[in-house]
């Protein structure tokens, strides 16, 4: 599903620090400080010098890491390790907690920040097999050290050369995944959260309900809060005892770094020398960014961006418990779902980047009539495998099949439609036995979203014109519950 961030919020141009280097790069009164931080940044050579051209199409990988080194590879302090409840500078390889490619059209225009789940599992680049998305990153990094450990290297260039390696990794999967050729990397470390919210005297959020983990370490009351430091990285990271594990965690981020861009361009931030200073600095100690990366004609394109240009969405997942041979549970995704529901967001055209990859096959043993329908499966009912069932059944009368995957327990089966299309809607219900349609305006055109009750049957149900019902509204798609323009999550 495709939504825009209100016009409060459409300053969240990206993620975390980068977030606040671009934002300051698109505000004439903190041009001047741009210099200040692309001249201090670390830069990685890890994409090619021709991938873009200065006003073309613009892929920007941005992967929040779990290291335990700052962006010139030195360790972290130990009281901030002790903080982040990240163990010691020598635990643990580095994964990618965090994956969000933004896509900027050619010349600029609307921005799509298409962010996915970590545990997503797919074929890694090279030689290293099918697993998690966000251990790409390790398996190149940890080979690249082997082979640089038996040559002699250490310390602080060790650890920069390997991470190089581990960026090149996490980069051709993406692109494997998505379909997308990535123009641009920018990797903020573990501590990216701790320095920058910190910088910017905090960053408000608001949860429906109290938290306790102690894996991430977060304690939180219920309602609006600020965050900061530690706090502030744990809001982010958790996923344990969140209702959607990761696709919760995802949605914590882009709320975040929503609030958080809205904080840098108020007028405490840019008017307070102090804080913008420490901003500049919690950017340099945190970010890496992509050697042939001209940051300041980047800025000059954000700068001619229009007002609620921004779209936060996530791929399309089939299923959030996948059972995997060595990986433990993982998020399953479809390669061809993902790149034709990317298509859908950017607009991309057939001869772009990220239609190179093979479309999904058409249905066309059904009604070809029906081809341009796309149509999710949601399974509401707790029986395992229905969503795929209906799906095939859809797919085999001609529809277009769509994002399938389990959502909260329901009673009724609906059909969810965009606007004008309550008879297309009512064409699917049929098929489907005759359950309910109700309108739900976020949906694109042509596109719908089936939600299976515990109550489906394929030959049972009361069709909507001879009895409406009641409709229960779709997973995600009720109002926002927010606190003082802040979006409340899980």
């Amino acid at each position: 599903m495709r939504r825009k961030t209100s016009s409060a919020l459409r300053v969240a141009q990206v993620l975390l620090a980068v977030v606040s280097l671009l934002v300051l790069g698109g505000t004439a009164f903190a041009w001047s400080k741009l210099n200040q931080i692309t001249d201090g940044l670390t830069r990685s050579d890890v994409i090619g010098a021709g991938a873009d051209s200065p006003m073309g199409e613009q892929n920007i990988l941005l992967v929040g890491l779990d290291t335990r080194t700052d962006a010139q590879g030195n360790p972290l302090p130990e009281d901030v390790l002790d903080q982040l409840h990240a163990g010691g500078a020598e635990d643990g390889g580095d994964t990618t907690d965090t994956m969000i490619v933004v896509h900027i059209p050619a010349g600029g225009g609307n921005a799509t920040a298409i962010s996915i789940p970590r545990d997503s599992y797919v074929q890694l680049a090279g030689k290293f097999g099918k697993h998690k998305i966000n251990s790409a990153y390790t398996y190149g990094q940890i080979a690249r050290k082997n082979e640089l450990k038996a040559q002699g290297e250490s310390g602080a260039q060790l650890e920069t050369d390997s991470a190089q390696a581990g960026a090149k990794t996490a980069i051709e999967t993406v692109q494997q995944l998505t379909g997308l050729t990535i123009t641009h990397y920018a990797a903020v470390n573990l501590a990216g959260f701790y320095y920058v919210s910190q910088a910017v005297g905090g960053v408000p959020v608001c949860l429906k309900a109290p938290v306790k983990d102690s894996y991430s370490g977060a304690d939180f009351r219920a309602g609006q809060q600020n965050v900061s430091g530690a706090q502030a990285l744990q809001f982010v990271r958790q996923r344990h005892g969140l209702p959607n594990g990761d696709l919760d965690r995802i949605k914590r981020q882009q709320v975040f770094m929503a609030s958080m861009a809205k904080t840098i361009l108020s007028a405490g931030t840019l008017t307070d020398p102090s804080k913008l200073d420490a901003l500049i600095g919690a950017v340099k100690k945190a970010v890496v960014v992509d050697t042939n990366w001209d940051l300041l004609g980047f800025a000059q394109q954000l700068h001619g961006m229009s007002a609620g240009s921004i779209n936060f969405v996530t791929v399309p997942v089939v299923s959030i418990t996948l059972k995997t041979p060595n990986d433990g549970d993982a998020v399953q995704v479809d390669p061809q779902q993902v790149q034709q529901f990317i298509r859908e967001q950017t607009g991309a055209s057939p001869s772009s980047p990220s239609s190179s990859a093979t479309a999904p096959p058409s249905s066309s043993a059904g009604d070809p009539s029906l081809a341009s329908y796309v149509v999710d499966v949601r399974n509401s009912s707790g029986l395992d495998g229905l969503a795929n069932k209906v799906a095939d059944k859809l797919a085999a009368a001609g529809y277009q099949r769509g994002s399938v995957t389990n959502s909260a327990t329901r009673r009724t089966s609906t059909v969810y439609y965009g606007r004008g299309q309550r008879s297309q809607a009512e064409a699917i219900a049929e098929k489907l036995g005759g359950v309910a349609v109700a309108p739900d305006n976020s949906l694109e055109k042509d596109h719908f979203r089936v939600y299976l009750g515990q109550k489906y049957s394929d030959d049972s149900g009361v069709h909507p014109a001879a009895a409406p019902a009641v409709m229960e509204p779709p997973a995600g798609s009720a109002p926002e519950i927010t606190a003082d323009g802040v979006t409340c999550v899980n």
